[in-house]
C-alpha cells in the first residue's frame, strides 16, 4: 500500500496544483478543508497546508503546524506569494523543515522530499552511515532526515577497533561492518530507530544515557543537539564569505529569508540538518565540512 497525503484547502487551484505531482510520485492524495485538520490527523501521516485558505491568519496556521508536528505527523505548507505570513516565516521553517513552498516553482521539490519522507517512514532506510567526525561512534543519517549518533560499541560484536568498510545493502534497511580486527555485525536502521526513541525517552524521564545507547542528535524538523550554535553560525558565515556570497545571495540560492540566515549566522538559531544541507550546497561545500569545519 502507497503513503498518501492530505491536502488541506477551500481552493480548487491549490488542488489541481498539487495534486498530479504528489500522484505522479506514488502517492495517494486525498482533499480535506481547513477546519478538518485537527481530526484528520495522525502520527505519521503526510499533510500539504494552504495558507491561503480563508480560514487561516499567522496564529491560526501556527496552530495547525504546530498541532501536525506535535502528534508526529509530516506537515508541509504552501505560503500565499503576498508575504502575509513573513512575521512567522521563521517558525513556519523550523515546523516544516524542507516542506515550504513560496510559489508554484517549489510544488515539485516540496513533493519530491515530502514523498521520500512519507516512504521512509513505512520503512526505514539508511541514507548514510559512517564514522562519527568526533570519534568514538557512529553517525546515521536516515532516509527520513533523521540524524543520530551510535555510541561505541554498536553491536555485541563490535571490538571499538577502527572501521575497515560500511556496505549498505541494496534496499538500505541493514548496514554491513567490518572493522580493521577482523569483526563484522550488522546495523538494521529500524532497530536504531527502537533504540534511539528508548533512550530519549530514557533520559528524559531523569536516567541519563542507557548501556550502549543510541543518542538522538537531530530528528526530522529538529535542532542539531550539542552542536554548538555560536560555532556553527560562524562557521557557515566564514564559509560564506570565503565562497564570496552576501546573505542575500544565499537567499536567493537556498530559498531561505534573508534574516533567518542572519540568525543563524548569529548563533540565535541552530537549523535542521536538512536546512544546513541546503545552505551547504548553495555554499558549494560538503554538508560535513558545515558540521565539523574539515
Amino acid at each position: 500500500m502507497s503513503a498518501s497525503v492530505t491536502l488541506f484547502t477551500d481552493r480548487s487551484s491549490f488542488e489541481t496544483a498539487w495534486k498530479p505531482v504528489l500522484e505522479s510520485l506514488g502517492l495517494g492524495v486525498s482533499t480535506a478543508r481547513p477546519e478538518q485538520l485537527p481530526e484528520r490527523l495522525e502520527r505519521d501521516s503526510a499533510i500539504v497546508v494552504d495558507a491561503a485558505a480563508g480560514v487561516y491568519d499567522e496564529d491560526e496556521l501556527l496552530a495547525h503546524l504546530g498541532l501536525a508536528r506535535a502528534v508526529g505527523a509530516m506537515p508541509a505548507v504552501m505560503l500565499p506569494p503576498n508575504d502575509a505570513m513573513s512575521s512567522v516565516d521563521d517558525l513556519v521553517d523550523d515546523l516544516c523543515v524542507g516542506l515550504v513552498a513560496r510559489s508554484a516553482d517549489d510544488v515539485p521539490r516540496v513533493s519530491a522530499v515530502l514523498a521520500r519522507r512519507a516512504g521512509a517512514r513505512r520503512s526505514r532506510r539508511f541514507e548514510y552511515l559512517t564514522v562519527s567526525p568526533r570519534g568514538g561512534e557512529l553517525l546515521a543519517i536516515l532516509a527520513d532526515g533523521s540524524a543520530m549518533l551510535v555510541p561505541r560499541p554498536a553491536h555485541p560484536s563490535d571490538d571499538r577497533s577502527d572501521v575497515a568498510s560500511i556496505t549498505l545493502t541494496d534496499d538500505a534497511h541493514r548496514a554491513a561492518l567490518e572493522l580493521v580486527s577482523g569483526a563484522q555485525f550488522e546495523l538494521a536502521a529500524d532497530d536504531i530507530v527502537v533504540r534511539v526513541n528508548g533512550a530519549a525517552a530514557h533520559a528524559s524521564n531523569g536516567h541519563g544515557s542507557s548501556n550502549g545507547a543510541v543518542v538522538a542528535v537531530a530528528v526530522n524538523g529538529g535542532g542539531l543537539g550539542e552542536i554548538d550554535g555560536q560555532r556553527l553560525g560562524a562557521r557557515i558565515r566564514a564559509l560564506r564569505l570565503a565562497a564570496g556570497l552576501t546573505q542575500a545571495e544565499l537567499a536567493r540560492r537556498t530559498g531561505i529569508h534573508r534574516p533567518n540566515i542572519a540568525r543563524v549566522e548569529a548563533g540565535r538559531h541552530t537549523p535542521s540538518l536538512e536546512t544546513l544541507a541546503r545552505l551547504a550546497a548553495a555554499i558549494g561545500v560538503p554538508t560535513t565540512r558545515v558540521l565539523t569545519g574539515d
